[in-house]
C-alpha cells in the first residue's frame, strides 16, 4: 500500500515532468501544437486541482496536528497553493495564442516548483519524524481514495479549511465533472 510519501511524490513527480514539457516549448507553434499545449494546461490545472483540494482535505490537518511548528509550515504551504490557484484559474480556457497564456504559465511554473520543494525539503522530513508507518498508509489511502472525486477546477475563492471543504467538496467536484463533460474537458 502506498504512504502519504508516495501518493503525493507520485504526483509531484508527474507535475514536474509536465512543467519541464511545458517550459521546453511543447506545442508552442501550428494549430496542432497549440491545441496540444492547451490540453496539457487543461490536464495540468484537473490534476493540480485535485492534489490540491485533497492536500488541503486531509495532509494540511495531519501537518498541524502531528508536526512541531505544524502550523507555521502548514500556513506557507496553503499560501502558495492559493496563489496558484488564481493564476490556475486565470489559465482556464485561456488560449494558448493569448498574449498573457505564456506569461501566466511561467509563472505556475516557477511559483510550482518552488511550492513543490518546500513541501518535499521542509514539511515532508518535519513529518517523517512524527508520524507513524500505520498512519502515513492510511493517510496515503485516504489521500488516493479522496482524489477519484475531487474538484477538477481551481476555485481560488473557496477557503482551505478542512471543514468546508469536506461539506462542499462533493457537490463542488460533482458540479466540475459536470462543466467538464459539457465543455468536453479532461
Amino acid at each position: 500500500m502506498a504512504d502519504v510519501f508516495e501518493v503525493l511524490g507520485q504526483d509531484h513527480d508527474h507535475v514536474k515532468e509536465v512543467l519541464a514539457e511545458l517550459e521546453a516549448g511543447a506545442g508552442r507553434t501550428g494549430p496542432e501544437g497549440l491545441e496540444h499545449r492547451r490540453k496539457m494546461v487543461e490536464r495540468l490545472i484537473m490534476d493540480e486541482s485535485r492534489h490540491e483540494a485533497v492536500e488541503e482535505e486531509y495532509f494540511w490537518p495531519t501537518v498541524r496536528e502531528l508536526v512541531p511548528e505544524g502550523d507555521r509550515l502548514a500556513d506557507h504551504a496553503v499560501g502558495q497553493e492559493q496563489s496558484a490557484k488564481f493564476v490556475l484559474n486565470d489559465l482556464m480556457g485561456m488560449d494558448p495564442d493569448d498574449e498573457r497564456f505564456e506569461e501566466l504559465l511561467r509563472t505556475f511554473i516557477v511559483d510550482g516548483r518552488e511550492h513543490i520543494s518546500y513541501e518535499e525539503t521542509r514539511v515532508w522530513p518535519e513529518l517523517r519524524k512524527v508520524i507513524t508507518k500505520e498512519r502515513a498508509e492510511e493517510l496515503g489511502r485516504k489521500l488516493a481514495e479522496a482524489k477519484k472525486k475531487a474538484p477538477t477546477r481551481p476555485h481560488p475563492h473557496t477557503p482551505p479549511k478542512p471543514g468546508v471543504l469536506k461539506a462542499a467538496g462533493p457537490a463542488v467536484a460533482a458540479a466540475d465533472r459536470l462543466r467538464d463533460r459539457m465543455a468536453h474537458r479532461g
